[in-house]
């Protein structure tokens, strides 16, 4: 009976290729496995506490960092490969076809756009939430609440990119070999490079330089080039030539991690100098099916579907591992996990070591102004105040709103829109600055259209107009406007909306109340966990009995949409 029941599970077990690991590690067996109902395809994220995979079903699924299944976010349609996730946990995904997702980490959708073609690479994240979004021959930016500001078409297929450079800016190479710098506001530097590079890496170079950094060009060819932002059109200089062509590089402060075809991993400088090499366990030609490189204050961290290889930031191998019967590119999280998606349909995670990520990676490191940006241009007019002059300005704004064409008029646009909105008065200042006062109509339709192109950058403004203004038709335009935005993950807004429902608050007003319930209610869904306990309390109090009947029952649409999320 034993045997017979030995023989079974051997001639079961060789039916389904299981994924497994082998080699010199910390940890031992796998920590947890999931069936999925497909293939994963591309490379999960990890990102608020879960591992999200897209897989050949068409769906995009999270699972907690021990394993528990969060949700599943059914796209009715195939999948990209391509997943991008925020900090907080908002996923970007695109069907074949060209329609853009955005989904919350509670694996809700929230807005979904039409590219124009199929994605060619993952969505990369601006500085402010906003996005950038590549197809074969452009790349679209769009708010992290859906609204198109811009988008640029090039005459040659994109080869390799975007990524973003220490500056905030999106780094590409097109077919015919020019590179192009493109800033957060469509604005577009240019170079010709001989041939076209396989990755473009931005790094800070110990001695200052005009721009702040420089951008190495990895060539197929093993040829290293530096481009010195500061100077458009200016000639790329030669580096070092490395040994074998490069399949992976990260950047890190003045270094960059190469990985060669053939196997070894090199640290390299901002002036192409050799640091150290370090075996990895890739071997020559085992790299066909994609290879990532991770480099943080932890180390260097080599993953390929082959396996995944740590080194110290000294070049000194810590650990190998092999992988065997994997559907793509594993990934490695800050808590020492490698997680990756078996043939078998299954998602596993190992830990590989004990060493953890202490620095955020992924927390916004600079602004691009539009949370305080200087004067428009509008202002300094004599008919700043003349109702007619500031309704024609706001139907201009308007228009390139809905054309998509915001560009490199959004400082001034957003500029103009809060001078328009606190009354006419330079964001900050004071109302007797002002030689009039803008009508309660165009101050309203201000911050609608702000909420259209503003951040979370213009979270902290708004709720500090919100703390001042006195007029309650403003006031509820103002919550309006920061659910719109969505993104508050310090809970700038929600702590002002707190104070002002709370025991000895001083509003009273329905409309306003309502505007408060429904702007939580927005802010718990996008802006991810942190907010959801402090949120779901606001809501109780404005569902309670003492409330006008029409904000309870505004807040209790609010909590059941909060409940019942998947």
């Amino acid at each position: 009976m034993r045997l017979g029941l030995l023989i079974f599970l051997l001639v079961f077990s060789r039916q389904l290729p299981a994924l497994y690991v082998v080699g010199t590690h910390e940890g031992g067996g796998y920590l947890w496995r999931q069936a999925l109902g497909g293939v994963v395809i591309g490379r999960p994220v990890i990102k608020a506490q879960s591992v999200a995979v897209v897989t050949d079903g068409g769906s995009l699924r999270a699972h907690s960092l021990a394993g528990r299944p969060l949700w599943n976010f059914s796209a009715r349609g195939r999948l990209s490969p391509y997943l991008t996730r925020t900090r907080e946990g908002t996923s970007y995904v695109a069907r074949t076809g060209g329609t853009l997702i955005a989904v919350s980490g509670a694996g809700r959708e929230l807005w979904r756009a039409e590219l124009g073609g199929d994605l060619s690479g993952p969505v990369v994240l601006g500085w402010d939430g906003r996005i950038f979004a590549p197809t074969a021959r452009g790349i679209s930016c769009y708010t992290a609440s859906g609204t198109l500001l811009w988008r640029r078409d090039f005459d040659h297929r994109i080869s390799a990119g975007p990524w973003l450079d220490c500056m905030g800016w999106i780094m590409l190479a097109l077919e015919n070999g020019d590179v192009l710098r493109i800033g957060p506001f469509g604005e577009i530097a240019r170079w010709r490079l001989p041939s076209p590079p396989s990755f473009l890496v931005s790094v800070m170079p110990p001695n200052p330089v005009p721009a702040g950094h420089v951008v190495l060009a990895f060539h197929a060819t093993g040829y290293v080039r530096m481009v010195d932002p500061s100077t458009p059109n200016s000639v790329p200089v030669n580096l070092s030539r490395l040994p074998a062509a490069p399949i992976a590089a990260a950047g890190g402060n003045s270094r960059v991690a190469v990985v060669l075809a053939d196997g070894r991993t090199l640290m390299v400088s901002a002036t192409g100098e050799v640091l150290w090499t370090g075996d990895s366990h890739i071997l020559q030609g085992e790299y066909s099916a994609g290879t990532a490189v991770i480099y943080d204050e932890r180390g260097v961290y080599v993953l390929s579907s082959g396996g995944a290889t740590g080194f110290t930031g000294y070049g000194r191998r810590v650990w190998t591992t092999t992988l065997r019967n994997v559907s793509g590119l594993p990934a490695f999280g800050d808590n020492g996990v490698l997680y990756s998606g078996g043939t078998n349909w299954i998602l596993y995670a190992w830990r590989l070591e004990n060493r953890t990520l202490t620095q955020g990676r992924g927390v916004l490191r600079a602004s691009y102004g539009t949370g305080d940006p200087p004067p428009s241009l509008f202002s300094a007019t004599p008919m700043r105040f003349n109702e007619n002059m500031v309704r024609r300005e706001l139907d201009t704004v308007q228009r390139g709103i809905l054309a998509g064409r915001v560009g490199e008029n959004e400082l001034d646009w957003i500029a103009f829109l809060m001078e328009t909105a606190e009354g006419g008065v330079r964001p900050g200042g004071s109302p007797a600055d002002a030689q009039s006062r803008i009508m309660i109509s165009h101050r309203v339709r201000a911050l609608q259209l702000l909420s259209r192109i503003g951040s979370s950058q213009n979270i902290p403004w708004l709720a500090q107009l919100f703390r001042r203004e006195q007029n309650s038709v403003v006031m509820a335009a103002i919550a309006n406007a920061i659910g719109s935005i969505g993104f508050d993950p310090e809970g700038i807004a929600l702590g002002e909306f707190t104070a002002v429902v709370s025991a000895g608050g001083s509003i009273r007003d329905e409309q306003v109340l309502i505007s408060v319930a429904a702007a939580t209610g927005a802010l718990c869904r996008v802006s991810g966990s942190a907010l959801y306990d402090a949120g779901v309390r606001l809501l109780l109090t404005l569902s309670a009995s003492n409330q006008p009947l029409t904000v309870q029952r505004q807040a209790r649409r609010e909590l059941d949409n909060l409940r019942a999320a998947p």
